[in-house]
């Protein structure tokens, strides 16, 4: 057996021993059951389906690392097959190769990923056929709702954002009406049909006025897909992240919230350490950009003799602050949790870059279209990306998962 083949060998018999040691079994939701608390299943596979909404985040990975650190105990994993230019009927899937048609090939890259959940993010360039053509929408719409259906898996629908700066016609109040109303009709569409719904034409619309989420006004940036993933978390009613931990200091004694226990004590309470538990981990701030407040840990400490006292995590320096400062919350968005939600979202994106090269190569003709005759060699090389995507799919398992977090403050002299 050849080198190569030894390490392939080797890959895939560790995938294989990870998959086997947290497979339970899943607990399947019926199709319609917006009415209940939204959760993600063990061993479900959620799939993004859209347009650039999702597409453009391949890159920032922002919506999947939200979601799985929200699960770190389950066995989830995710497919984004967002198409740039795409509409409901796949408009934008076509090659030169047909059959099959661009909705065939819409509804082969579904069937594909085998989804037991499917995020869909559609009207945005619908939007632009005006009044006229939003029928024709919602019947293509609830004509991929009901292929989804077929396949058992829930339906998530989302609407369009808004375009956030004037386009060469200038008439962005016009542009926005008409993306409100096809955002309205898709969540009558998710009504009727007991879906879940995330609106957020409206939130972003409210964000894009405090801070710059775009660079083009058409798509979000970096920034904007941050403050997304909340918005997103939020609409499906999910616990806000992680609550503040409170401590009071005392001359005898120090109290300490539920979610955190006391492990050392110093001399005169003047240095202590405590665990926190049960959190989540934070999401990464964007590159050049401070995290927002909703992303960090509070940690308010009461009770503090006059200094300054530096927080530490094992023994590596997160914040020095006054007392006063510790009184009123310091906001934790630093540190070695931190380090690890970065990692997470970093694996994230490698893996979501190698499926992409899997199911849209480059020579798609050549390879499995009409003139595969030529290259069609190479798909086997397709098929072994599986090993990668497995590997690293592994490796984001044992970066989601958050041991509990030690913490020492100690009072400078």
């Amino acid at each position: 057996m050849s080198a190569v083949s030894r390490s392939l060998f080797l890959v895939l018999f560790i995938s294989f021993i990870h998959q086997c040691s947290i497979a339970q079994t899943s607990t399947k939701a019926p199709p319609g059951d917006s009415n209940k608390s939204f959760v993600l299943n063990n061993n479900d596979r959620v799939v993004f389906l859209g347009n650039s909404f999702f597409e453009n985040d391949l890159q920032y990975g922002y919506m999947e690392t939200a979601l799985t650190e929200r699960w770190p105990d389950k066995n989830i994993t995710y497919r984004n097959i967002g198409w740039t230019g795409d509409m409901v009927r796949g408009e934008a899937r076509g090659t030169f190769t047909n059959p099959p048609t661009p909705y065939q090939t819409l509804i082969e890259n579904i069937k594909r990923t085998k989804p037991t959940v499917v995020f869909i993010a559609y009207g945005g360039l619908e939007a632009m056929q005006g009044e006229a053509g939003l029928q024709h929408f919602a019947e293509g719409l609830n004509q991929l709702i009901d292929t989804i259906d077929a396949l058992n898996a829930r339906s998530v629908l989302i609407s369009p954002i808004p375009l956030m700066l004037a386009d060469a016609t200038g008439d962005i109040i016009k542009r926005n009406a008409l993306l409100e109303l096809y955002s309205k009709k898709t969540g009558e569409i998710a009504a009727s049909r007991n879906k879940y719904f995330i609106d957020v034409f409206n939130p972003v619309n409210k964000i894009r006025n405090t801070t710059t989420i775009t660079d083009n006004g058409i798509h979000l940036n970096e920034r904007g897909y941050y403050l997304l993933a909340a918005v997103i978390e939020d609409a499906l009613s999910l616990p806000k992240r992680n609550q503040p931990i409170h401590i009071s200091v005392t001359k005898n004694d120090i109290q300490i919230a539920e979610s955190a226990s006391i492990i050392e004590k110093g001399n005169n309470n003047e240095a202590f350490s405590f665990v926190v538990n049960d959190q989540l981990l934070p999401l990464p701030a964007p590159s050049k950009s401070p995290a927002d407040a909703a992303n960090t840990q509070i940690i308010q400490i009461t009770g503090l003799r006059k200094g300054y006292y530096t927080l530490t995590n094992n023994d590596v320096p997160v914040v020095t602050a006054s007392d006063k400062q510790w009184g009123e919350g310091v906001h934790i968005s630093n540190g070695i949790v931190f380090d690890q939600a970065e990692q997470l979202r970093d694996l994230i994106i490698q893996k979501n870059e190698v499926f992409f090269q899997q199911y849209r190569p480059m020579n798609t003709t050549y390879i499995i279209g009409f003139r595969s005759y030529e290259q069609g060699r190479h798909l086997k090389g397709l098929e072994d990306m599986n090993i990668i995507i497995k590997w690293l799919e592994g490796q984001i398992a044992q970066k989601q998962l958050l041991k509990p977090i030690t913490y020492k403050l100690t009072r400078l002299n």
